[in-house]
């Protein structure tokens, strides 16, 4: 990592946002859950339904006007939509939840995934993430993960990382793992909301991805921006196309 870019610290008035924010956030988030009509994000508008339904991963900011800055942050809150023909919901939740193989079905982004704990809906998860974008951002990332269905082809998740510590010099004799909340601040914290329904011959997938990271230093915008602005998109994408790539796959 460049030493022009210091290191920070996560500063409590700006986790006391983001909590505020994803407080606002799942509560309105809640309603949908059970009203089948607005389940799906994509159906709130007929083309970009289209457009999901004919195989394209759409993605958005779920706020037009981009990240919501805090003291000392950002927040990045998009949403982004895929669908899988001829599969279903048991089999999608299968793939999803097999966390010892999300190493080989999201590579490069998860370099190493383990199930720590499962216990029937809830699991705890490890995962080494590597964010790419200019810089190379190592991640030992710990998550909390709890999953339930309002009908058998009607399901969500809800996913919270508990921990994230930036890695030095991974994979050396040299690796430095950072205490959680301290580092480059590229990533603090992800939260992920996922919903699951099977319709139309296939299972339609919505990924809402809140992040938190720090703001873009005074004049080093060329180097930070790109990968605190860019890449929440970029990553959530990804992920969605992956997803549906690796069930297409177990189709064949």
């Amino acid at each position: 990592m460049p030493r022009s870019v210091a290191k920070t610290q996560l500063d409590p008035k700006t986790l006391k946002s983001f909590e505020e924010y994803v407080r606002e956030a799942e509560a309105a988030m809640e309603q949908t859950l059970p009203d089948e009509h607005r389940f799906l994000w994509s159906d709130g508008e007929r083309d970009r339904a289209q457009q999901v339904r004919k195989g394209k991963v759409v993605a958005q900011a779920w706020a037009s006007n981009g990240p919501a800055r805090v003291p000392g942050g950002l927040i990045h809150d998009w949403v982004g939509a895929a669908f899988t023909s001829g599969t279903t919901v048991e089999a999608t939740l299968a793939l999803v939840q097999d966390y010892d193989h999300h190493q080989d079905i999201y590579q490069p982004e998860v370099q190493i995934s383990k199930l720590m704990r499962h216990r029937g809906n809830d699991f705890e998860v490890y995962m080494r993430l590597l964010k790419k974008k200019i810089l190379t951002v190592v991640l030992d990332t710990d998550h909390d993960v709890r999953y339930g269905c309002i009908a058998p082809t009607r399901c969500f998740c809800r996913s919270y990382t508990t921990r994230i510590a930036e890695v030095d010099n991974a994979g050396t004799s040299k690796e430095e793992v950072f205490p959680a909340d301290t580092g480059y601040g590229f990533l603090w914290r992800l939260y992920s909301y996922w919903r699951f329904l099977g319709r139309d011959g296939g299972v339609y997938i919505e990924c809402r991805a809140i992040s938190l990271s720090r703001d873009v230093p005074f004049g080093l915008g060329w180097m930070v921006e790109p990968i605190i602005q860019k890449l929440p998109r970029e990553s959530l994408i990804r992920t969605l196309d992956c997803t549906r790539r690796a069930l297409l796959a177990r189709l064949t």
